[in-house]
């Protein structure tokens, strides 16, 4: 699973990294002895190009960075892994703030017909159209309890923070009863994206 880079909880990840590192990352150099620290204290293994690619110091253009990298730099930082990470910051900043400091979607910007994807860990990845009136559809969904048909309200969506949908209707449900449904409880979605405007058909992948 791949996690955008550019998130808050990631830039704050590469400042304590780089405290516990004892001096800031900029040049090549650096990164190559950041991966002998690692690999000398946790045992484990991860390239210079790819702690390049966290700190945006890689030319290639990724914008992604896989769990697992996470996992041993939040290790390596704090002791702890990232998910876990995460709930630190949390408790760290005291207040719902943050909710309005990461990347977002509302409702309020979108129109009739919009496209949204947003996933979640471990692996899920869902496909939204907007409805109207703070409503959306489900599409398509990999690997989630959430099906195409479902329908629930929701005013915003944001990057690292859970997904709150509520008047949920289960499309398979026999029973068309409201209810709340709550996804990425412990690290927030990971990722958000708007597809399209108003487009008819969007296949995941292409």
């Amino acid at each position: 699973m791949s996690i955008r880079r550019d998130i808050p909880q990631i830039v704050l990840l590469r400042e304590r990294v780089e405290e516990r590192f004892g001096k800031r990352l900029s040049v090549h150099a650096d990164f190559l002895a950041l991966v002998a620290v690692i690999e000398m204290e946790q045992r484990q293994h991860i390239s210079e190009s790819t702690l390049e690619r966290v700190w945006g110091y890689s030319t290639r253009g990724y914008d992604t960075v896989s769990l697992h990298t996470l996992d041993i730099l939040s290790q390596y930082a704090t002791g702890c892994r990232w998910v876990d990470f995460c709930k630190l910051l949390q408790r760290e900043s005291g207040c719902e703030s943050q909710f309005f400091d990461v990347e977002h979607i509302s409702s309020s910007e979108l129109t009739v017909g919009d496209r949204l994807q947003i996933g979640w860990l471990p692996n899920r990845l869902c496909q939204l159209r907007y409805l109207g009136d703070n409503r959306f559809v489900a599409e398509q969904c990999e690997n989630s309890k959430m099906q195409a048909g479902d329908t629930f309200s929701c005013i915003q969506f944001a990057l690292g923070v859970e997904l709150q949908m509520t008047d949920f209707i289960s499309h398979n449900a026999p029973t068309h009863q409201p209810l709340s449904y709550i996804v990425g409880h412990q690290n927030g979605l990971t990722t958000l994206r708007l597809l399209n405007k108003g487009a008819i058909n969007y296949n995941i992948g292409k």
